[in-house]
């Protein structure tokens, strides 16, 4: 018997966990996972025994002695790049390389854990539509569980990317258009044949693996956390969960109340988040036709809108967005100077921190940490 539960993250109706949920069936939206108290040893902050993510297992949807899912994913470097800040007119800027996981992303987290409760629900068969990196990491994740992955693509999506999910062995399916359109596509296939639906927010443990971004930063910076965390956003579940993982840490007296101004990143081609933050709106409408080189970007309407809208506003934050050229010479910028091998969205960050630097948001001395989502090989 699983010791969380589930609670949908609008209308607050509960469910058991099992590891097959999707969304909410009252109201359509994503579900969250609560813990109970006890679960976090409140006050301790030392730093938890073993490797990868998955040492902080008070925190994830794991039970006293069950295995989960790994490729070692997690305990991704916190980097600090004087030589770039100097360049963007940060004094104190960071970057967390999430390219380092083992399937080059930061999808990594969140398919491992949503495939290790998936599985242990009994799951055989999985889908999913990608914009990229999400189908790399669930058809590696799939290949370590020994279960059949079918992945819907944009025919767009860097060559690289395709060539990593055929080779663990996924099912690709390529369509013209973008991730909307092969959503469509995976939940008709699920519907058919029974396949778990993976998508972005239509099971809950994905945001539980992305969350351990925040649990490292917080541990990496001495359990505090910095003024200003920029996040390259898509379908928006690594902000959503760092958010949600801060307010478990500082109820834990893990950390203290103060929390970082989160800012949310996207191409001028894809903004929708942009949009509804810009507008004062409360959910995003639709992007037609989205287009940038940051495929990970190119989510037209995001399922989780609300819950990123809610943290960009509650932490003080906001949301900007940049140009296809601005975050490529970026990225380009932040490979030569510093060896991070940055990709697009990684670069969209960087473009974004300087800006919110030159208009006086990002105040000198602010702690500033830029999220590499991704390798910038799987694009080249």
């Amino acid at each position: 018997m699983h010791d969380w539960h589930l609670e949908c993250s609008l209308c607050g109706v509960r469910a058991d966990a099992d590891g097959g949920q999707t969304v909410c069936g009252a109201c359509g939206k994503p579900w969250l996972v609560r813990y109970p108290e006890r679960r976090h040893p409140v006050g301790e902050k030392q730093t938890p025994t073993g490797a990868g993510m998955w040492r902080f297992r008070s925190f994830l949807p794991l039970m006293p002695g069950e295995q989960p899912i790994t490729l070692g994913e997690g305990d991704t470097p916190l980097l600090a790049t004087p030589r770039l800040g100097a360049a963007l007119g940060i004094e104190r800027l960071w970057i967390k390389d999430e390219g380092t996981n083992p399937t080059g992303s930061f999808k990594s987290r969140g398919l491992a854990a949503a495939i290790t409760r998936a599985v242990a629900a009994g799951v055989r068969t999985f889908t999913l539509p990608t914009a990229g990196n999400a189908g790399v990491a669930a058809a590696a994740y799939g290949a370590r569980a020994g279960v059949r992955v079918r992945v819907y693509a944009p025919r767009t999506t860097p060559k690289p990317i395709l060539t990593q999910i055929s080779a663990f062995g996924a099912d690709l399916h390529l369509l013209d258009g973008h991730i909307g359109d092969c959503g469509k596509a995976s939940r008709a296939y699920s519907a058919e044949s029974g396949a778990f639906d993976l998508s972005t927010l239509r099971e809950p443990y994905r945001i539980e693996g992305k969350k351990t971004m925040g649990l490292e930063l917080a541990e990496q910076f001495g359990w505090e956390l910095p003024e200003v965390v920029l996040y390259p956003t898509g379908g928006g579940t690594g902000l959503i969960g760092m958010w949600k993982v801060f307010a478990e840490l500082a109820a834990a007296r893990w950390i203290g109340p103060r929390m970082p101004r989160m800012y949310t990143v996207q191409s001028a081609g894809c903004a929708p988040v942009v949009r509804a933050f810009e507008t004062g709106a409360g959910e995003c409408q639709p992007w037609e036709n989205p287009w940038t080189v940051a495929s990970g970007l190119r989510v037209p309407g995001p399922l989780g809108d609300r819950l990123m809208l809610a943290a960009l506003r509650g932490s003080g934050g906001g949301a900007v967005a940049v140009t296809d050229d601005q975050l490529s010479q970026t990225a380009d910028l932040c490979t030569r100077t510093e060896g991070i091998d940055c990709s697009p969205e990684g670069g969209a960050g960087l473009v974004a921190a300087r800006l919110l630097r030159e208009r006086g948001v990002i105040l000198a001395g602010d702690r500033v940490v830029v999220f590499n989502t991704g390798a910038g090989w799987l694009y080249r």
